[in-house]
């Protein structure tokens, strides 16, 4: 039940009457019709801009308009006023039995209240974190991680066919450092003293990974030259920190449907099938490249090298797949990659990379709208850096890695709810301050706390009413006598439900799942607003002593807004609370 939509639908009969009967001309797009929430609350409940975007085309002026749609509109019972605001806005009151009738209908449809079918029967593919096979997830990690898995919960919800997809980089120069370091935790391992020069890889993870090979091979590798020990070391390795990588996501809650190795894609054609397929649409050239601008070294020479036309589909430059040398480049194995994945059948790809990564946003795109046709869309989110705080104050954690902060360190400290949900109070591409200690204090000014509490309260309210015998199914509250819900307090916080399916549709269309951590703290506030308002106002509390009829009337409307909470968090991975500790 998505009551903007439904108002929409009213205004487009209503529209479609007024060109009937002359009061519009023939042909007109609704297409741009609107029905949202009014700026100010206090002008309406709703409003549309169907005379602002229709004056032009009908050559007509907007109030005229809007005064003539006003009169259809107030025909329908749910509509009790129509004013006309501005140059042309209309601003809609609906009836308080539109607000009862929708608390009914969140009882009734559970947390599927708000699930959209604006992704039926299309495929998307959600590729996020893959973070190189060289050590534990780093807090950068985690926030690609949470913002990823949050997005394809946001996706699924509304109606997608969503892949999550870890792609692992264990196909470059990365594994080779990996495999000499825990070579030499393995020396270690055997009692030899051992140094860790510059681009190794010092962390203590890769111990255990070291005393893990002694209990494989013995002492096969002592003193052996790489030759004899290299090969079989990169998949040792690389499987080791894939385990260690896997329980990293599992301590958030993560778990990929697939996890896709860039190593397959040598050696086995795929990479040349991919740069053929772009050639055969003459995107393939031999060329040079100019120096980087304002960047050209003393022995700068342009060399000859094979050339993807990225700039045919809006990138800034050519870019080089070939090396003069007959190798790949970086890029090429990564176009492969993204030809797999047009070759599956997604009708949308998503990738979620770092903040280091935004000179590598243009240039994928354009490999995927050539080697789709520009029939599939990528849509790159990047995420910024998060910076750790204690108390306000730059926060430095023991480093088990060595070198950074791990996905671990954090999780340990304030656990995988409070984790996900904070990284999730700010779009993907602002950075984030963590402060460990304001993520825990039990305030408002902390979201994840303020949000769970709402929900914990609800949950406080129905264990009140059932000790004093009160029926609180589910079931039992959707057939209440919901009329009694008429206080102005109760019919907002019945407005804000009916947000939901609307702002459900927006965040997935834009692929911004903080849009439900902002409207879930928003969510939250009206509903500790009205148990607050209730202090001073008794007949505003949800448990009506000696009146069971009433009681279950408000605890409806307080059990709505827990089955929303709770929807809301499920996308984002987080638990609701039944009860604060």
């Amino acid at each position: 039940m998505n009551l903007f939509a439904e108002m929409r639908v009213l205004v487009t009969v209503a529209l479609d009457k007024m060109i009937t009967e002359g009061q519009l001309p023939q042909g007109l797009s609704f297409e741009n019709v609107a029905v949202e929430p009014p700026r100010d609350a206090l002008h309406g409940d709703m409003a549309t801009n169907a005379a602002m975007v229709l004056a032009k085309p009908s050559r007509q002026k907007p109030r005229d308009i809007a005064d003539k749609l006003a009169a259809h509109l107030m025909q329908d019972p749910r509509i009790t006023n129509a004013d006309v605001a501005g140059p042309g806005f209309l601003n809609l009151r609906l009836a308080p039995t539109v607000w009862q009738g929708l608390v009914k209908n969140i009882l009734e449809q559970g947390t599927a209240f708000g699930r959209s079918s604006i992704g039926a029967g299309k495929r998307v593919n959600v590729e996020y974190v893959s973070a190189n096979p060289t050590g534990p997830l780093h807090v950068g990690h985690t926030r690609g991680a949470v913002f990823g898995d949050a997005l394809a919960g946001l996706l699924d919800y509304a109606g997608y066919e969503v892949t999550r997809e870890y792609y692992v980089n264990d196909g470059g120069a990365q594994v080779d450092v990996l495999a000499r370091s825990v070579y030499l935790r393995y020396l270690e391992a055997h009692g030899q003293e051992v140094a860790f020069e510059d681009g190794t890889y010092p962390g203590d993870y890769l111990i255990p990974v070291g005393q893990a090979l002694k209990d494989k091979v013995g002492d096969a590798f002592v003193g052996k030259g790489e030759q004899y020990w290299l090969a079989e070391l990169r998949e040792f390795a690389t499987e080791a920190m894939m385990m260690l990588i896997r329980a990293d996501l599992a301590q958030l809650g993560i778990k990929m449907d697939r996890f896709y190795s860039e190593k397959s894609l040598y050696g086995t054609g795929r990479i040349e099938a991919a740069i053929e397929d772009l050639r055969g649409k003459g995107l393939i050239y031999e060329g040079y490249l100019d120096p980087p601008k304002g960047k050209k070294p003393e022995d700068w020479e342009p060399r000859e090298q094979t050339l993807f036309k990225s700039t045919e589909h809006g990138d800034d430059v050519d870019r080089p797949v070939m090396k003069s040398d007959g190798s790949w480049t970086y890029f090429a194995p990564d176009i492969a990659y993204h030809y797999d994945k047009v070759n599956r059948g997604y009708d949308l790809l998503i990738d979620v990379f770092g903040a280091d990564h935004g000179g590598y946003v243009k240039r994928m795109k354009a490999a995927v709208s050539a080697l789709s046709g520009g029939t599939v869309p990528l849509d790159v989110k990047l995420t910024q850096l998060v910076k750790l705080f204690k108390n306000g104050e730059p926060f430095k954690m023991s480093k088990r890695a060595g070198t950074f902060v791990t996905l671990r360190d954090v999780v340990d400290q304030v656990g995988p709810d409070v984790t996900r949900f904070v990284m999730l109070t700010r779009k993907n591409d602002a950075p984030l301050d963590f402060d460990f200690d304001k993520v825990l204090e039990q305030s408002r000014e902390n979201p994840v706390f303020y949000v769970q509490y709402a929900h914990a309260r609800v949950c406080s309210v129905l264990r009140k009413a059932t000790e004093v015998n009160i029926e609180v199914s589910d079931a039992t509250l959707s057939a209440a006598d919901l009329s009694k819900l008429d206080h102005q307090a109760e019919l907002a916080v019945a407005r804000k439900l009916a947000e939901w399916p609307r702002l459900v549709e927006i965040a997935a269309r834009t692929n911004e799942p903080h849009r439900i951590a902002f409207y879930l703290y928003e969510l939250a506030a009206d509903l500790h607003g009205l148990w607050n308002k209730g202090h001073d106002e008794p007949s505003l509390r949800f448990v009506q002593e000696g009146d069971s009829t009433t009681s279950q009337a408000k605890i409806a409307l307080a059990r709505a807004v827990a089955v929303v909470i709770s929807a809301g968090l499920d996308i984002l991975g987080v638990k609701p609370m039944d009860v604060m500790r």
